[in-house]
């Protein structure tokens, strides 16, 4: 029902709770195995499920409300509220509290985790989770417990491949950046760049030549987003290097201008 009025079409169900199971669920806009990615969803993220046929589910983000198709293997029923997040850009899960076990999945930045014990082996501290699983006790963190700078988080990013739709450290857009970033700062965004050049803090005015703007800031183009390490410098995850990086803003908008015009907007989150 939550839907209604937002989508077309013949009916409306209330949906039921799920949760996202795998690693990385891509979330596509037709449910094909080749249609576009608009987005992923990363484990332990609660999704409503809204309908069900021949190995594909239509879902909504409880997060941030973005639906999409994923495939059924991708959700399992919701549990218990997450206790603990991924605080690295990557950690593995292994299948027992042991690092020279065969590992699992790998988890990227962002994972929300529900963890049930914990264990010590060779002086090495891991979170037990309800499967038996372990996770580095050192690779998380406590829900409720934020970065104190989201631009942080940013750089801590660095070098990570450019995907279209992507939203974890194995891959990532430009607006998956600044919405993963400001979400381990517990400062939730929407998800697409138009979405946050429209909601994401206030709009300004940077001034004369840029000069007013600060670490931190948002800067818009079409179809694009960047955020300011400082006055001059930018960090962007961008399809130009084809990962995130950092570029300086006014080389930015002389090779984005090219193609694409200049900055269309500024806000300070």
């Amino acid at each position: 029902m939550r839907l209604e009025g937002q989508v077309e079409a013949a009916r409306f169900v209330a949906g039921r709770p799920a949760r996202i199971a795998a690693a990385i669920a891509d979330v596509r806009g037709a449910p094909r195995p080749d249609a576009g990615l608009s987005t992923q969803m990363m484990r332990g993220e609660d999704v409503v499920l809204f309908d069900e046929a021949e190995g594909w589910c239509w879902i909504q983000s409880e997060r941030d409300r973005y639906v999409g198709y994923v495939a059924d293997t991708a959700l399992e029923p919701r549990g218990g509220a997450a206790t603990h997040v991924v605080s690295v850009p990557r950690t593995f899960v292994y299948p027992g509290p042991d690092m020279k076990l065969p590992r699992g999945d790998a988890l990227s930045l962002g994972t929300e985790l529900v963890v049930t014990g914990a264990a010590e082996t060779r002086g090495t501290a891991y979170a037990l989770l309800a499967s038996g699983e372990a996770v580095i006790a050192r690779h998380i963190a406590p829900v409720g417990r934020h970065a104190a700078d989201y631009v942080a988080v940013a750089e801590e990013l660095l070098g990570t491949p450019y995907l279209w739709g992507g939203v974890s450290a194995f891959g990532i857009d430009c607006s998956g950046l600044v919405q993963l970033a400001m979400h381990m700062a517990g400062r939730e965004v929407l998800r697409d760049s138009d979405m946050q050049a429209a909601t994401a803090g206030e709009a300004f005015d940077p001034g004369l030549d840029f000069a007013d703007l600060a670490r931190g800031d948002l800067v818009f183009w079409k179809g694009h987003v960047g955020i300011m390490l400082d006055a001059t410098t930018l960090i962007h995850a961008n399809g130009h290097t084809m990962m995130v990086s950092r570029e300086p803003l006014r080389e930015a908008i002389d090779r984005i201008g090219y193609l694409y015009g200049g900055p269309t907007g500024f806000r300070r989150p």
